[in-house]
């Protein structure tokens, strides 16, 4: 029997082998760390105290997982129906623009809770909208959903560029850029919550987004594992032919499951620009949609494990940036090494390990 079909039990599935490939991530890691004259210990320590070491960095890190969450939720729900949806990234882009248009449509008229909700109404529906012509032509046409949505990545980027250059551009200024939205437009900073363990958020721009964050990762969990629309999701990504051999309706699923997606993905929007900037910009996602790719893998397309892989993520990267700080040899560009390999050991190669855990558990788990 194949190792892959040998079932292992839930902790070892989803916490040990996890860990255990995040910790082989982190040893190689250590490895070109010292291979370039530095201490990889040294490094480390300045990795966990950049990112966890006080009030504000613990707020940075959890700005920076909030993105990761919802794009990591999106990249999951597709993968519960068979798909791979690399189009998170430009979901996301286009979710910034319903979100600012209804900010710059609100802000001078109601407070920023009368706004919340349209405005993640609005990045929902635009970041689905740009999802639906990919799950369609997946759907109907029998287009691969990775060329599609990876292809809308590269046109959804230049038509926010031109909008932003000559319809949305603020008059006499040479930013692409909207005009900065009221206070009725920006979601407030979550001090409070902070302040509730004896800590200071000071300049990082935590917000109201990551409680929406946590919020749909609830939301994920009861649609994809307690509805009848969930059901005939994972039927479907398990296998296409039963799901449609026991009569569950494949194009309608497969649009769905996308659109669900690419609203997730839209809403990412919310934290960068009404909970950070205040504004629409060019390049606001930064590559949060391909890192929900490594997030939802690694949390094994599970709500649970999506915030833990998300909060990751943010301690690798707001940590990074102190190790760079502190450790000048060690530049962005090997911190983005250090990612790489954290997405390549407990992404790409997650199940390079199992064998020798199946045959461990064989071994010892049944004695």
């Amino acid at each position: 029997m194949s190792t892959a079909s040998v079932p292992l039990p839930n902790w070892i599935n989803y916490g040990l082998i996890p860990l255990v490939n995040l910790l082989l991530a982190l040893f190689v890691s250590g490895l070109v760390i010292w291979f370039i004259g530095q201490n990889p210990f040294d490094a480390f320590v300045s990795l966990v105290q950049g990112a966890l070491g006080d009030g504000t960095s613990i707020s940075f890190t959890l700005y920076y997982a909030t993105s990761f969450i919802f794009t990591g939720l999106s990249v999951a729900v597709a993968i519960h129906a068979g798909l791979f949806n690399i189009g998170s990234e430009g979901q996301a882009y286009l979710g910034g623009l319903g979100a600012a248009l209804v900010a710059l449509s609100l802000d001078k008229y109601v407070p920023w809770y009368v706004t919340m909700p349209f405005a993640m109404v609005g990045a929902a529906a635009f970041g689905a909208a740009w999802a639906f012509i990919p799950a369609w032509m997946q759907a109907k046409r029998g287009s691969h959903i990775v060329i599609t949505t990876i292809m809308f990545n590269f046109i959804g980027a230049p038509l926010m560029v031109y909008l932003l250059s000559h319809v949305l551009i603020v008059p006499g200024k040479q930013a692409a850029e909207t005009r900065t939205f009221l206070e009725g437009g920006q979601l407030p900073k979550l001090d409070w919550l902070l302040s509730m363990f004896g800590s200071s958020i000071g300049a990082a721009p935590l917000n109201v987004s990551f409680l929406i964050a946590l919020v749909m990762c609830f939301f994920v969990w009861l649609l994809i594992w307690r509805t009848k629309l969930g059901y005939e999701m994972r039927t479907l990504g398990l296998s296409a032919t039963a799901a449609v051999y026991a009569g569950i309706p494949y194009a309608r699923t497969v649009i769905i499951a996308m659109l669900i997606s690419g609203g997730l993905a839209g809403m990412m929007a919310l934290n960068p620009i009404m909970g950070a900037q205040a504004r629409l910009g060019v390049e606001f996602v930064a590559g949060a949609g391909f890192v929900g790719i490594a997030v939802s893998l690694m949390g094994r397309n599970h709500p649970v494990g999506i915030i833990l892989a998300a909060i990751l993520f943010g301690v690798l990267y707001q940590g990074g940036d102190s190790v760079s700080f502190d450790m000048p040899a060690i530049n962005r560009d090997m911190i983005a090494l250090i990612q790489g390999l954290v997405i390549l050991f407990v992404g790409a190669l997650e199940y390079m390990l199992r064998p020798t855990f199946v045959r461990l558990y064989q071994l010892f788990g049944r004695a």
